[in-house]
């Protein structure tokens, strides 16, 4: 069954939802508000985005059109949880790999293992690779493609990996998206002045340890 594109803030609403089932399980199924703030952090997001609590219910409803979400009964908030695996038949460690590219945008596959320790512990870099093949080779009967490998960039030892659960990735605006967060030159040159200031400073304090030490009669350890 294929499923249309999604929206960028339903695939943040969705992604988070998936975060969150395996991240804070004793919190989820979700309130609007635990949604939200969770599509709204500041870290471990890319891009980083301000959702409302309107167009985050909008979300969630276009989802549960799709039977990618559903309403849980009970208690006095209602709930949210996603039902994304069993929409897109694909295994926990492919979802895994599509919830941490819809959060974070594109990923080598070495990242992608770093970044999945909290929701599932890859053996090696070369299963994540192989689930990452599975997903850009899924046939167009399972609804096609999920992932596609980057062109790799200027200056990048490895190549990245996209989601397709928006729709086909702008490849130039996906190398301009790299570049962006590549250090420029002066800022290379910033982190370069304050490793030789930091480099200074500890060899500054180990003279100045190794010098009471003498004069205390101790050895490094602390030891007379």
């Amino acid at each position: 069954m294929s499923i249309r594109p999604l929206s960028p803030v339903e695939a943040r609403v969705l992604a988070t939802l998936m975060e969150k089932a395996r991240t804070v399980p004793d919190s989820y199924p979700l309130t609007l508000n635990m949604v939200v703030t969770g599509c709204n952090q500041k870290t471990a997001r890319d891009p980083i985005m301000q959702i409302d609590d309107e167009q985050a219910q909008l979300a969630l409803d276009a989802l549960k059109g799709l039977s990618l979400v559903f309403e849980t009964s009970g208690g006095r908030v209602t709930r949210f949880e996603h039902n994304f695996q069993r929409v897109f038949h694909v295994p926990e460690q492919s979802a895994v790999v599509l919830g941490l590219l819809m959060l974070r945008g594109p990923q080598t596959a070495g990242e992608l293992r770093i970044n999945t320790e909290r929701w599932y512990k890859f053996a090696d870099i070369s299963s994540v690779e192989g689930f990452l093949e599975e997903l850009q080779d899924r046939s167009e009967e399972k609804g096609g493609p999920l992932v596609v490998k980057l062109p790799r960039a200027p200056g990048a030892r490895e190549q990245r990996w996209a989601h397709l659960v928006c729709g086909p990735v702008d490849m130039a605006l996906a190398a301009t998206s790299y570049e962006a967060h590549m250090p420029g030159v002066g800022e290379l040159s910033h982190l370069q002045g304050r490793m030789d200031s930091l480099e200074h400073e500890v060899a500054q304090l180990r003279e100045t340890v190794e010098r009471l030490c003498t004069e205390l009669g101790l050895s490094q350890g602390g030891q007379p």
